[in-house]
């Protein structure tokens, strides 16, 4: 086979068939460059590697030696330890295979095995709606207030300003590390998207203070349902409401609001309190009167009926003995008529004064009485 090598090849030829090439190829016979002899070239690669290894038995044993302890070195890098709080996540080629206590632990080494380990216990914190700069709980920490994520509309058509923050940690290792990307963002996220549809079912008055902690568990068991729905292996601890009120703008408006209602509040409470005195009062002043009406009732019922049964006794003696009932109904009508009358006795028989002196006890009675008292 004729080579034909253009001038500049990478054999290095000049065109003119008298140089060498770099290979160390003589010219042709015609003058062109012969190609490379590839066992020429594997001989000097052993030539040169020979070098490293003085002794041809030796050589092998030190590149055999050499070799093991790497491996073994490999293999020593799968020893991996899992702290207490953590849970091993061994993978192989990429693919979750099983979960590993703490504890000292082995797994195939890279790049073969792979191994996390989050930690499961520690309760992690995001906050929506507010921004902490500084350290937390010092005099040096800033709060800036984040509008788009803490305003929201309630159930009765107003807006509310709600700070927040939720606790959450690690249920699922595997599903936290293998189903979601960013899991404070989603955890954040989801949080918004609960406590808005919560407080979308909730009034101003409720949200601002008389439900706030079902607002609260709610939104707990909504945001629980969204991440285990995504399955991103995250429990939520609870979540606590840090402020509630009005936007800013309306907040002066809505103070006044407030203070009437609180006004209005009080006068309705002095009102049940006055009535709370009253009603008893007058029920108990009904009850007296009912009471007395029906002892007067009972007690005229019972002397009608007394009256009658006299008035009958009477007349069946008066059917008996006309004339001595009629004496005797004649002298007890008499003497109720005298009896609180002043008596004057005129005697108008034979050989009689006139007006008789007597001794008028009744009155001298009437008198020392009158006295007493």
């Amino acid at each position: 086979m004729v080579w034909k090598i253009q001038r500049g090849g990478p054999w290095g030829g000049n065109g003119g068939g008298s140089g060498q090439g770099s290979w160390g190829g003589g010219s042709g016979p015609k003058g062109g460059s012969q190609p490379p002899d590839i066992e020429d070239i594997l001989r000097r690669s052993q030539e040169k590697f020979k070098k490293f290894f003085p002794g041809r038995g030796k050589g092998g044993k030190r590149l055999s030696l050499l070799i093991g302890v790497l491996v073994l070195f490999w293999l020593a890098t799968g020893f991996y330890r899992v702290q207490p709080g953590e849970e091993g996540i061994e993978l192989m080629f990429g693919e979750f295979v099983k979960r590993t206590t703490p504890g000292l632990n082995y797994w195939f080494p890279t790049p073969i095995g792979q191994v996390y380990t989050p930690n499961v216990e520690n309760t992690n914190i995001t906050t929506v709606g507010f921004r902490e700069f500084g350290q937390s709980g010092t005099r040096n920490t800033t709060v800036r207030d984040v509008a788009e994520e803490s305003l929201m509309l309630t159930g009765d058509q107003n807006i509310i300003d709600i700070d927040y923050v939720v606790q959450w940690r690690i249920k699922d290792a595997a599903d936290f590390l293998f189903n979601i990307r960013n899991p404070e963002a989603t955890v954040k996220l989801a949080s918004e998207s609960a406590i808005r549809e919560v407080v979308g079912q909730t009034t101003l008055e409720d949200a601002l203070a008389r439900k706030r902690t079902l607002v609260e568990t709610s939104t707990v068991d909504v945001l629980q349902k969204i991440l285990d729905h995504y399955k991103a292996g995250v429990f939520i601890t609870s979540i606590k409401l840090q402020k509630v009120e009005p936007p800013q703008q309306v907040i002066d408006a809505f103070n006044d609001v407030q203070r009437a209602r609180q006004d209005k509040e009080r006068q309705q409470n002095e009102a049940y309190a006055y009535r709370n005195d009253i009603v008893p009062k007058a029920k108990g002043e009904a009850a007296r009167m009912i009471q007395e009406a029906t002892g007067y009732k009972e007690r005229m019922v019972l002397e009608a009926e007394g009256e009658a049964k006299r008035f009958l006794s009477v007349f069946e003696a008066y059917k008996g003995n006309k004339a001595v009932t009629r004496s005797r109904l004649y002298l007890e009508r008499m003497q109720q008529v005298f009896k609180d009358s002043e008596k004057v006795i005129i005697d108008s028989g034979k050989g009689a004064t006139g007006v008789l002196p007597y001794l008028p006890l009744p009155e001298l009675r009437k008198r020392s009485s009158g006295a007493d008292k």
